[in-house]
């Protein structure tokens, strides 16, 4: 396939995806009207952490909170049995777990039969984001199941101050994703938080602009890649192209991929708040083709 020809289906094709969406009508309902949204996967993601719905810890500091819910299908009525859903967040202190062998403040569990599930756990508290930010108190959240795109999300809470100057948290598609908490009796708080799963999930607007910017890359000091936003979708810049670059598609955990060719390009956020870009595919003449770039801070 000649590159200019490639270049403009690859084109039109991310015009139809971003001009349709993914709302589809069945015949009875709209399947996709009540989509969970995704936010930043963010530097502190541990795999592999425990599986049990008690995270607390004896003697730690923090309010007591139990986070509750129901994972769906993608029809935004049926139960899905056996999603893993994954939770992480800060101590009391505002730390994360990110070493020792009790991966505190992190867990994994299965929604039962009725697609519920829930965790006990402490309230976060805002933690800094560097230069003085302080991030908004929230939870982590990936939800994952067959044949669904894996979830990445986080959970905020109303009357937090902090939300209001967040890139992640004050964008409109985090509304539903600010929760309110009641207080039970006995103290404790309570949260209530759905989750409907997608085939496909377009990456949220907040994911978009923080991984575009220009990146280094590694083999090469004089040469950078440059990602931007257009029509909610993330480009990667090409003067050759008669669009200026091509659009990218969202398939989950930070990684985006050509329409229709095999590359990858994987984000990963570090700690320090700079952004590893991991490149894996083949060049225009299919030879195989590695490479790592970083956006600084």
């Amino acid at each position: 396939m000649q590159r200019r020809i490639f270049i403009r289906n690859t084109v039109l094709s991310a015009v139809a995806v971003s001009a349709s969406g993914f709302i589809k009508f069945n015949g009875q309902f709209y399947e996709g009207d009540c989509e969970t949204t995704t936010d930043i996967l963010g530097p502190f993601y541990r795999p592999d952490a425990p599986v049990r719905s008690n995270m607390r810890i004896a003697n730690a500091t923090g309010q007591l909170i139990e986070l509750t819910g129901k994972i769906k299908h993608k029809d935004c009525k049926t139960p899905l049995k056996n999603a893993v859903v994954e939770l992480w967040h800060c101590d009391g202190n505002g730390v994360y777990d990110n070493e020792s062998p009790e991966f505190k403040y992190r867990a994994k569990t299965y929604a039962d039969e009725n697609g519920n599930y829930s965790f006990q756990t402490i309230f976060p508290v805002p933690c800094d984001a560097g230069g003085g930010n302080l991030r908004p108190a929230h939870f982590h959240m990936m939800v994952s199941a067959p044949d669904y795109q894996s979830l990445i999300t986080q959970l905020y809470f109303t009357g937090d101050k902090n939300i209001a100057n967040d890139g992640s948290a004050s964008l409109p598609a985090a509304k539903n994703r600010i929760l309110k908490t009641t207080k039970g009796a006995n103290g404790e708080l309570a949260v209530l938080f759905d989750v409907t799963m997608l085939e496909k999930i377009p990456a949220d607007a907040a994911v978009i602009n923080r991984l575009a910017g220009t990146y280094q890359r590694s083999d090469n000091k004089d040469k950078t890649e440059e990602f931007y936003k257009k029509e909610n979708l993330l480009w990667i810049k090409d003067a050759s192209s008669i669009n200026g670059g091509y659009p990218l598609q969202y398939v989950g955990n930070n990684v985006f991929e050509y329409y229709g060719w095999p590359s990858q390009y994987q984000f990963t956020i570090q700690q320090d708040g700079s952004i590893k870009l991991s490149y894996t595919g083949s060049d225009w003449e299919n030879k195989k083709e590695v490479w790592v770039a970083v956006k600084k801070k």
